[in-house]
């Protein structure tokens, strides 16, 4: 399934029905409802839901974003942190994201799990901008990366096992309505999980049909790019879990949320990791322009004629 993602012109539209045509005008018909949404546009995209102009694919969380929260910040409350309220905030707008995910008839629903304590800018960041000045085959950067992981590894138990808890509470609502819960591999190793808490995380559920994982292609290759895995070896560990994916390419090293084809991905080696009907979504930067994505989706269809029903 071929589906494309409101996170590219939620922030140009007021009127969910003129957000929700414009992607339809690149004859997409599949559309995943995402992360940063006003309630304001929700009439809207129910009238267009209801003339049958488009099928929801799923659900990004938290949809809407919460009233409080001014800007498109999905991580704003997270299930990991060590404040209480936070925790019930991200579990009580993750129930109504359930409930507004069955109205739309939707398959599954993305979930960011939360964060370790440890700041960016000293671990990823730093990590980033080394590669950036050609550092990332010096000892400098090796010893930078292994004294990360090891922190990390210190630090995370607490914070894994919070994500367990909150994917205990919500599988039953999860079943209730029918709906994956799709835990999203993310773009920092200080996010939680890593790729080794996934598949305890997999392997946890494994009695548990309704949640499984979410491959986002930019974010693994973004710590492929760090050396933190190789993203061709990690599908072939993830695959027996994948429910679907977020597609997008990344500029070397560390520019992700591209339009396909114009970065570094290897899609042709990529995909067959994939089950054939499985949603692959095209999540792309509010930058990218219209032109640009017609074009991909030309290559697309020539190259993946059958990824594109």
């Amino acid at each position: 399934m071929l589906s494309f993602s409101t996170c590219w012109n939620n922030a140009r539209h007021t009127d969910g029905e003129a957000m929700i045509d414009e992607i339809l005008d690149f004859g997409f018909r599949n559309i995943e409802l995402s992360h940063g949404m006003t309630i304001a546009k929700l009439p809207g995209i129910r009238r267009a839901y209801a003339a049958g102009k488009f099928r929801c694919s799923g659900v990004h969380n938290y949809f809407p974003s919460p009233v409080e929260v001014m800007i498109d910040a999905p991580d704003a409350y997270e299930f990991s942190s060590h404040r209480a309220w936070d925790r019930k905030r991200a579990m009580e707008m993750t129930m109504q994201t359930l409930e507004l995910a069955a109205e739309f008839q939707a398959n599954y629903l993305v979930l960011h799990m939360g964060s370790v304590p440890l700041n960016p800018a000293k671990y990823t960041k730093r990590l980033t901008e080394m590669v950036k000045e050609g550092k990332q085959h010096d000892s400098e950067f090796t010893k930078a990366k292994i004294d990360f992981v090891k922190k990390r590894e210190k630090v995370a138990p607490l914070y894994f096992s919070r994500a367990i808890d909150a994917l205990e509470q919500l599988a039953s609502k999860a079943e209730e309505y029918g709906i994956m819960l799709a835990v999203e591999s993310r773009s920092r190793f200080e996010d939680v999980p890593s790729e080794r808490e996934m598949l305890h995380l997999q392997k946890h559920f494994a009695a548990n049909p309704w949640i499984g994982y979410w491959h986002d292609f930019g974010h693994v290759q973004l710590k492929h790019n760090l050396g933190l895995l190789d993203h061709a070896d990690w599908l072939k560990q993830i695959s027996p879990h994948i429910i679907g994916a977020h597609i997008h390419d990344v500029e070397w090293p560390a520019r992700d949320h591209r339009v396909p084809f114009t970065g570094t991905l290897d899609y042709k080696t990529l995909l067959p990791f994939f089950p054939p009907d499985c949603p692959i979504i095209w999540e792309l930067s509010p930058t990218r322009k219209s032109e640009e994505i017609r074009q991909a989706l030309q290559v697309w269809h020539q190259l993946f004629p059958d990824r594109c029903g």
